[in-house]
């Protein structure tokens, strides 16, 4: 039994004065010396690539919020100046001054008119041609499609004139309707594509259960389709109403009468050559800026859902 005993004692020193065992222990050894010196190096990289990436995102954070401070600084300044330190001093005189003037709130309605006009008529458009541009296989479908993103390389000056003429022989000038017809014209290509990618998201086995269960083409479209893709429409109509609510140039050349102006001509005409109420035109920018960050503030989530889903096919 003693003898049986010594046979583990010996098999171990054979082991540990073998030299291909003793070559196969010191290779491991400088194999792990070296995958611990590579980890090292690269969580060193990994540290210094972290602190290159924050210093960059914070250089583009200071480009964006630098002139945003400036702004509400010089709208809470008193005076028209441009100069100063920041927080020197406080006044609301050109808020009074906007809000209690007519032209600021003539223009917000003539906005706020053309930009739900713009989403509710592009949105109209912009639903049932996706849904079919992602359910249907029709002749000169993905020409169209190629047409849609072709027209968007194009900046909008270089149509400028032929709207105008249209718009002129059409007697829309001066008026809401003909601005909603314009901007509707340009993002409606975006809006087509933003919901088709979405729309190609959607099962059709949910589609084929709903016509199985009875429901006809509009209702599947109606009551299943429509309700899922929420997020979408939701995206696609804030985008919408942006493109309109934002826009100068078409609204500058369509309209002419003071009456007519929309937010973004009206903050213009406060800049001139005979004057430039730069106060006035800070305090304007600040309260125009609201209601687009309480749009993004409400669709917060839409936002983030139709975006994503909308980017899965497309």
């Amino acid at each position: 039994m003693h003898a049986w005993s010594i046979i583990p004692s010996c098999l171990s020193l054979w082991w540990l004065s073998n030299r291909a065992v003793t070559v196969w222990t010191s290779n491991k050894l400088s194999t792990s010396a070296i995958e611990f010196g590579l980890l090292r190096n690269f969580k060193t990289i990994n540290k210094h690539e972290k602190i290159s990436t924050h210093l960059i995102l914070l250089h583009f954070v200071l480009i964006t919020v630098i002139p945003l401070l400036w702004i509400i600084d010089i709208a809470f300044s008193p005076g028209n100046a441009l100069g100063g330190e920041i927080g020197d001093s406080f006044s609301t005189e050109h808020f009074s001054k906007i809000l209690q003037g007519d032209s600021f709130w003539i223009w917000f309605v003539n906005s706020l008119i053309v930009s739900v006009g713009t989403s509710l008529l592009g949105l109209t458009i912009a639903i049932p041609a996706g849904y079919a541009f992602s359910r249907y296989k029709f002749t000169g479908r993905d020409v169209s499609m190629f047409a849609f993103l072709l027209v968007q390389m194009f900046p909008g000056i270089i149509i400028l004139v032929p709207y105008f003429l249209v718009m002129k022989t059409l007697g829309l000038l001066n008026t809401h309707l003909g601005l909603i017809l314009a901007y509707c014209v340009t993002a409606l290509p975006l809006c087509v594509w933003m919901l088709k990618g979405f729309f190609d998201t959607i099962p059709r086995e949910l589609e084929e259960a709903a016509t199985l269960d009875g429901c006809n083409q509009f209702q599947v479209f109606t009551k299943v389709v429509l309700p899922l893709s929420t997020p979408a429409i939701a995206v696609t109509a804030l985008f919408s109403f942006l493109a309109a609510w934002n826009e100068f140039l078409l609204a500058l050349t369509f309209n002419t009468s003071n009456d007519m102006y929309t937010l973004p001509v009206g903050l213009a005409s406060l800049i001139s050559s005979t004057g430039q109420a730069w106060g006035d035109f800070a305090a304007a920018s600040v309260l125009v800026s609201l209601p687009v960050a309480l749009l993004f503030l409400f669709f917060q989530k839409f936002l983030i859902d139709g975006l994503s889903a909308g980017g899965v096919k497309g």
